[in-house]
């Protein structure tokens, strides 16, 4: 008996200039199932899932809901056809309360009281039939990153979905919050409900997924059933060759400290306390991975030893020198020619300038230096080449770095960034979320890069919520919680169950 198809696309096809995105696309998913979607970066998921959403229109081939033709010219054509999307950015309101995000834009009465009662009983279904326990009255802004997700879905729910897409829905949460998000995916799934799956995560689409689809360079190139697959022939369909071993780790004991933070605290932009008397050190020759639930305090812990944000307390000092107290401060730039490269863990916000290209891109934060420009006028020339070498050595797609970099897929733009940072041969090395939204390919190659520059004696700090990242590539691992460090590990003493109870607060040993 031929299962229904929940989904079906055939012949899609997408293209955006010279730039073909999607190429021909015949996906088949089947109702009442968990479907995951993994490709490289560039390999044309994200058009695939705003195609399916209403964000995008599709130049030829069509789309079947329940095997009906269906034509999505918005978002709520597509909610309306019973497909939700739960993005990798929360499109939640923050002031709002969990019940007003999930009725805004269906609040279907004139009166917001009686909307909101309304709401409220068909809520309670829902709750009582999936699982769900949300505090509708608390405001967002107070909650979790797991409880927002939830009410994320719940909204979909809410709104009709049949079929519900998890775009990277892991890439935020603690290992408890994941397996937390699993069983309600299982939930759903025993209600009937189908769920796209989009992930870099192997393990998790061999842990939760019914099937696979593989994409590589816009196209499909596979359909699999993930109980006949295993996680290293998909990371090969995906990149259509062998995965590279990282390299070897070097002998660092006696190495020299190179960073190191003295009871240092300091208050995040609504003047509150986010780091609370912090220690730590990093030597030359070491991966100092710094783990924690977001919101913890990691991005103030970025800033301070970057230069931008101020110390309230404690000194911070990066070889001999102090960088950083209660009276002193050093800007940026400074810092950058002392030898300290960051890449910022928001890169929209802090490392990459959307509506500039992504040659100009390439030299950010560099265009002083004398390599970039003379007497003030840049060198578009040497800029062109370099942006052009770091395309070629970080797989960069499109191959064409006069397009505005938000044009780009996010684990582009992070390539870019990574090779920018990268060829200034830094002392210390300051990484917040490496390969947040990067595939698996490029996972690789970032994490050998780091590991190079670890093994050539270089100091790295590295910010992940990916703590099997964190085991990959660190020598020892702090874990951060309200503020604090709760402990530090030695990599072969630590383990995601450990670290997940570290992040809920359990203090430990320092190693």
């Amino acid at each position: 008996m031929t299962q229904m198809l929940a989904i079906e696309t055939r012949e899609l096809s997408k293209h955006f200039g010279d730039v073909r995105a999607n190429d021909g696309l015949s996906l088949h998913v089947a109702k009442g199932t968990v479907h995951g979607i993994v490709g490289e970066n560039g390999a044309g998921k994200s058009t695939l899932l705003k195609m399916l959403f209403g964000f995008y229109q599709p130049d030829s081939g069509d789309i079947l809901v329940d095997g009906k033709h269906s034509h999505f010219p918005n978002p709520m054509a597509a909610m309306a056809a019973g497909i939700g999307m739960v993005h990798q950015h929360f499109m939640l309101v923050e002031p709002f309360t969990v019940l007003e995000n999930i009725i805004l834009g269906a609040e279907g009465a004139s009166n917001l009281r009686l909307a909101k009662a309304a709401a409220r009983e068909k809520l309670k279904t829902l709750e009582s039939k999936f699982g769900f326990d949300l505090p509708f009255d608390e405001p967002v802004e107070n909650l979790s990153v797991g409880v927002r997700q939830r009410a994320e879905i719940l909204k979909a729910l809410y709104k009709g979905a049949e079929t519900l897409i998890l775009d990277e829905p892991t890439a935020v949460l603690t290992p408890q919050e994941t397996e937390q998000l699993f069983e309600l995916i299982r939930q759903l799934k025993a209600q009937g409900k189908t769920v796209l799956f989009v992930t870099h995560k192997l393990h998790e689409i061999m842990a939760i997924t019914d099937d696979v689809t593989v994409m590589r360079a816009s196209k499909i190139v596979a359909l699999k059933k993930t109980a006949d697959t295993s996680a290293s022939e998909l990371a090969e369909l995906m990149v259509g060759a062998k995965i590279a071993r990282a390299a070897s780790r070097a002998e660092v004991s006696g190495h020299p400290v190179r960073l190191s933070l003295e009871g240092v605290s300091a208050s995040d932009d609504r003047g509150h306390r986010a780091l609370k008397a912090v220690s730590l050190e990093v030597r030359d020759g070491e991966v100092l991975g710094i783990a924690g639930v977001a919101g913890n305090g990691q991005t103030e812990l970025l800033e301070v030893i970057t230069g931008l944000r101020a110390v309230s307390e404690g000194t911070v000092t990066y070889g001999d020198k102090i960088i950083a107290d209660s009276t002193t401060a050093t800007d940026p730039i400074t810092l950058r020619r002392m030898g300290m490269a960051h890449v910022a863990e928001d890169r929209l916000k802090t490392g990459v300038v959307e509506s500039m290209s992504a040659r100009e891109n390439a030299i950010l934060g560099y265009q002083r230096e004398s390599d970039f420009s003379h007497r003030g006028l840049l060198k578009l020339k040497d800029i062109a080449a370099k942006a052009a070498s770091y395309f070629e050595s970080q797989d960069v797609r499109p191959r064409n770095p006069n397009l505005a970099i938000g044009s780009f897929s996010g684990g582009n733009q992070q390539k870019l960034v990574i090779a920018r940072e990268i060829a200034r041969d830094p002392q210390l090395m300051v990484i917040g979320q490496p390969t947040r939204g990067v595939d698996i390919g490029a996972v690789t190659r970032i994490h050998d890069q780091i590991t190079t520059l670890r093994n050539s004696g270089k100091a790295i700090l590295v910010v992940s919520a990916d703590l099997d990242e964190l085991l990959a590539i660190s020598d020892r691992i702090a874990v951060m919680c309200e503020g604090e460090i709760v402990g530090t590990l030695k990599v072969e003493d630590a383990d995601e169950q450990t670290l997940g109870l570290m992040m809920a607060g359990e203090k430990r040993m320092t190693g």
